[in-house]
């Protein structure tokens, strides 16, 4: 098994005429996404690559069953098409697109929890269950199907996790990157209940920062709720108090959100934390024994 997708899930892109989702449909596709058809207000009835184009999310579901969407719109217009996917009922829609301000993401949050969507994002990479399917930008070359799940709110931080996962012959079962903003869809919390349920997860892999307190709630979850094996490891350690980093989500205040109170929490729920992400394969191997 794997969570939130698989190789039935029917998936639309909206935005696939623009730069980013013409390219990342084409490698999404490429890795075996059954993409259904895309969505571009004013570019109806167009068709990329032999993809046809709805102006709506509406319009399109009139001539397609579809199960997910995935969003590559512009910053400015990317809440808007979220909230239509949203609206239209669709399950699962990822949100790829950086720069959705704060306060349409507070409405989107409870918007996707009131209508039964799971949200994922914005300002992440998507997930993949190896081997069945992939929505969003993740490389499908370093990924091996397998037991291992992965949460990540790093981009690049899962990438290189999973390149030593697999390295060390561990493959993975979903792959999700929740995003680097300080509200996002989907936390730790909710794919850890998924991951507790999904009968064929082993193990999971769970990569934090600093900022916030999402890597503290996951300690408490994880320490009253989970089974199975769980390894992490927190990324700023060396980042300096009070300055926003790359991430909006990694800014330390008030004493909030250091990387030695995550690290502790973990600890104190029984969770290995690894120094470098090369490390969390050996520490895995040691939790499963």
């Amino acid at each position: 098994m794997s969570i939130l997708l698989d190789e039935n899930t029917r998936v639309i892109v909206q935005g696939i005429t623009g730069r980013d989702g013409s390219f990342h449909t084409k490698t999404m596709v490429q890795d075996g996404t059954n993409i259904v058809a895309g969505v571009t207000p004013g570019k109806g009835g167009q068709s990329m690559d032999g993809i046809t184009v709805y102006n709506s999310v509406e319009d399109c579901l009139k001539e397609h069953e579809v199960d997910a969407s995935v969003i590559f719109v512009p910053a400015p217009f990317a809440a808007g098409a979220a909230r239509e996917a949203i609206d239209a009922g669709i399950a699962l829609v990822v949100c790829i697109t950086e720069g959705v301000p704060v306060q349409e993401m507070t409405e989107l949050y409870h918007r996707a929890r009131k209508k039964g969507s799971v949200l994922i994002g914005p300002n992440c990479p998507g997930l993949i269950s190896p081997g069945k399917s992939k929505i969003g930008i993740m490389p499908l070359r370093i990924h091996k199907a397998g037991g291992i799940g992965v949460i990540s709110r790093s981009g690049t931080l899962t990438y290189e996790v999973v390149n030593e996962l697999t390295l060390a012959g561990m493959g993975q079962s979903s792959c999700i990157g929740i995003g680097g903003d300080p509200i996002v869809g989907s936390g730790f919390v909710d794919l850890l209940e998924r991951f507790e349920a999904d009968t064929d997860t082993t193990a999971v892999v769970l990569i934090g920062e600093i900022g916030g307190e999402a890597e503290e709630e996951a300690a408490l979850y994880i320490k009253e709720k989970m089974t199975k094996p769980v390894v992490s490891f927190i990324s700023g350690r060396s980042a300096p108090k009070g300055k926003r980093m790359g991430h909006a989500g990694a800014i330390i205040s008030g004493g909030k959100g250091t990387a030695e109170a995550k690290v502790a929490a973990f600890i104190a729920a029984g969770v290995d934390v690894a120094d470098k992400p090369d490390e969390i394969p050996g520490l895995l191997r040691k939790k499963m024994i």
